[in-house]
């Protein structure tokens, strides 16, 4: 089979169901599976899209109604297609056990909308509420990992360097083997603020595919972070042969946020907001309000700053459209108007062609972004960071 190019972001929430029940408190309204399709599809040009609150009944149902009307119909190979878009139905939980040092967030995606009704029926016993997303589940996670297994579904722990909700995040754990069976992972999702070349000294990560999602809570954040796939078709069978490098399946690149964006890249004292070397007692004003940067907690987990043997598609920093200085929302619907979304505006997209809807300015930033050169002002303890926008010389 000939193998071509797909790009996927597969972790975006739910914000609402067909009935406006909330789903993910923290995200947008109109974030609904019918309103993803569409704009995956008119306003991304991405070709793959993870939801991770498909264990919710009234998701499920939605994605019912839409094959009943024919707007949707399942793969066989696995995945949920609208004709143009494959979705890939996952979820998220916020993981407990006796042996992590607190919540660690894990995606768990599965072939059919069968076994994800199947799934949803066995989460149900182990948290409060599964009408919303990223519910708490009280397990041991080796647990967690042979039900998805049993299930034919893929383990991923993800946004592993997070502060407060990940793996390597709250401070204590230095091995992902304290918490999980490495033999029943199937990726590792990276998060916002680390990359390849961060993450690729831990060496006990060597044998996993880095994945980089959006996370998004929002339709417009959908395609912030993505990778490109080399798959026979977009479908949950190839993704799986993706992450575990079979039949040349694999993953080609992964496009993210420089992580000097991301909102926990550098250590922050929140009280005076203070960029400083990692301290408990903030030295400038004595708080112990203090957020350890990404930057720093891989360093202590890794220990070295040499790579690991494997080698890795590349990583390609890239900043989402709506952070280009000057490129409001107006010019950027006009963009997506004349040169058919996202992909096709950062990745193709002639100088000639983005000159005639945009301007000089814009379209260097653009030009700049696809070959990751945009100067950024670093982020950190919540806040995200920045383009740096270069003074012209007078």
């Amino acid at each position: 089979m000939t193998l071509n190019s797909y790009y996927g972001d597969l972790h975006v929430h739910i914000g609402r169901t067909l009935r406006h029940h909330p789903v993910k408190i923290s995200a947008s309204n109109n974030l609904t599976i019918t309103n993803i399709f569409h704009y995956v599809r008119e306003k991304k040009g991405l070709d793959l899209v993870g939801v991770i609150d498909a264990h919710v009944p009234e998701v499920i149902e939605e994605i019912e109604q839409l094959i009943e009307t024919g707007d949707s119909y399942e793969l066989d190979e696995g995945g949920i297609s609208n004709g143009f878009v494959t979705m890939l139905l996952g979820s998220e939980i916020e993981l407990y056990d006796e042996y992590c040092s607190g919540p660690i967030h894990v995606l768990c995606f599965f072939p059919t909308l069968d076994i994800m009704k199947e799934f949803s029926n066995w989460y149900a016993k182990h948290v409060k509420n599964r009408t919303l997303s990223s519910q708490r589940m009280y397990i041991q996670a080796v647990d967690l990992q042979k039900k998805v297994h049993e299930l034919d579904g893929l383990f991923i722990p993800a946004h592993v360097f997070t502060p407060f909700k990940s793996l390597y995040g709250k401070g204590v754990q230095k091995s992902l083997q304290e918490v999980f069976d490495p033999n029943i992972i199937n990726g590792v999702e990276l998060g916002l603020s680390s990359d390849t070349s961060m993450a690729d000294t831990i060496h006990e990560l060597e044998p996993y595919t880095f994945l980089t999602n959006s996370d998004a809570h929002s339709l417009e954040k959908i395609g912030r972070e993505y990778q490109e796939f080399a798959l026979g078709k977009p479908t949950f069978a190839e993704f799986e042969k993706a992450l575990k490098s079979i039949d040349g399946r694999h993953v080609k690149a992964n496009y993210g946020m420089n992580p000097r964006l991301g909102k926990y890249y550098t250590t922050i004292c929140r009280s005076c907001e203070s960029r400083i070397s990692y301290e408990k007692v903030c030295p400038n004003c004595g708080s112990k309000k203090v957020i350890k940067g990404v930057s720093e907690r891989i360093k202590e987990v890794s220990q070295t700053d040499e790579p690991s043997d494997r080698q890795r598609p590349p990583y390609i920093h890239q900043v989402p459209l709506e952070y280009i200085p000057g490129l409001g929302p107006k010019t950027l619907e006009k963009l997506r108007e004349k040169l058919y979304h996202d992909m096709y505006i950062i990745h193709d997209a002639t100088v000639e062609e983005l000159m005639k809807v945009s301007n000089r300015q814009v379209t260097a930033y653009i030009i700049q972004l696809r070959n990751g050169e945009l100067d950024i002002n670093p982020g950190g303890g919540g806040t995200y960071g920045s383009v740096a926008v270069k003074q012209r010389k007078k």
